[in-house]
């Protein structure tokens, strides 16, 4: 009896996803406890949470997946759409809804929800795909990310955008569309780059962008324009990450992170933190388990049994490497900080609880594509 249970509570689980999950959860609470151990308590709890949800939707087989991913996408847009006219104002951004009962931040439903409804119009146009169809999806996915631009939550907005371009990509988006995409990418950022001191100039607006946005990206360029100010964070983040060395100054013993020179040390700076106390043999450690979990992820959408599957799988697989390579290159200096998490170490119960969904999702993919093949 005992016996059936726990098989019945294992089952469902991935064994090489569940092993790489456990280890960064676990690195991750001795992170938590050096950086901010009076949040331990509630890391844990919101760690129970997601491991809870990971296992619940490891157990929904994906066809039900695909009858959740219209009414999800829809709820989600009209909540969207809530926050622009009766959305609550906190820190000059318009994000979340007061329902009263709770405190809803409706762009986090999208990381879940794009890539279900793109996965989920593709398999309906299976076989009979045509230029109009990525115009349409294109449409879908620049709704929500349109509304969410404007709150502004720029950081939300880009881990949204790639995992629905991820759906459209796997989907059979042609090259000579990315391409020129890529290109002129490139040459805004030479641009940029060349001529910072002209158009980083106080007064200079720039198009499509707010000023706060136009100062990270200038702050990026060259932090020392404001070292007590906008370039704070970054500054003090790579003396950190420097500081660390080959093999770190030991748990407990950074002097950034203890003294608490490291804004956020907990949430979007915590790689920092990892840098200075456990150095680059314990950035290389993290970076592999991250990885490991994107190519068992890969792995899965390359065997699933059907394009919906296969394209969810992958783009939730590739959005877990947004979230890494934006993190820790924002953390690095190398790109503007927008606020996005190092998935599943950041404290944060949003953003794990989502994580640990999109990994049961994973799960279940993996585990009923066995269940058909059999």
């Amino acid at each position: 009896m005992l016996r059936r249970l726990l098989n019945r509570l294992i089952s469902p689980f991935d064994p090489w996803l569940t092993a790489l999950v456990v280890i960064l959860l676990s690195f991750t609470a001795i992170v938590m406890m050096s950086a901010s151990p009076e949040r331990m308590q509630a890391q844990l709890t919101n760690t129970c949470i997601g491991l809870g949800i990971m296992w619940i939707m490891a157990n929904i087989p994906p066809q039900r997946l695909q009858a959740l991913a219209v009414p999800l996408y829809v709820l989600g847009v009209v909540l969207l759409l809530g926050v622009e006219f009766f959305g609550e104002v906190s820190k000059g951004a318009q994000r979340w809804l007061d329902l009263k009962v709770v405190r809803l931040q409706p762009s986090e439903l999208f990381k879940i929800a794009m890539p279900l409804m793109l996965a989920w119009y593709f398999q309906q146009r299976e076989g009979a795909l045509k230029v109009l169809d990525f115009v349409v999806a294109t449409v879908l996915l620049g709704v929500p990310v349109g509304l969410i631009v404007i709150q502004p939550d720029l950081g939300t907005a880009i881990l949204v955008l790639s995992a629905g371009f991820f759906v459209i990509f796997f989907a059979g988006l042609s090259w000579r569309l990315i391409v020129p995409a890529v290109v002129m990418g490139v040459a805004i950022i030479v641009a940029v780059v060349t001529y910072q001191d002209q158009i980083c100039a106080d007064g200079v607006q720039w198009p499509g962008l707010r000023d706060y946005q136009k100062h990270r990206i200038c702050t990026l360029l060259d932090p020392t324009t404001d070292p007590l100010g906008k370039g704070f964070h970054t500054i003090q983040s790579t003396i950190a990450i420097g500081s660390g060395g080959l093999v770190g100054k030991g748990w407990k013993q950074g002097t950034q992170a203890q003294l608490e020179f490291i804004p956020e040390r907990h949430t979007d700076f915590i790689f920092a933190v990892i840098s200075e106390e456990w150095g680059l043999i314990g950035d290389l450690g993290l970076m592999t388990v991250l990885l490991l979990i994107i190519f068992r992820g890969l792995v899965i959408a390359a065997g699933a049994h059907n394009v919906f599957s296969r394209l969810l799988a992958g783009a939730l697989s590739l959005s877990f490497f947004v979230y890494a390579f934006v993190n820790i290159g924002m953390v690095s200096g190398v790109l503007p900080v927008v606020g996005v998490p190092l998935p599943l170490v950041s404290y944060g119960g949003t953003a794990l609880v989502t994580l640990c969904l999109g990994i049961g999702v994973l799960m279940s993919i993996a585990r009923h594509r066995s269940t058909n093949q059999s």
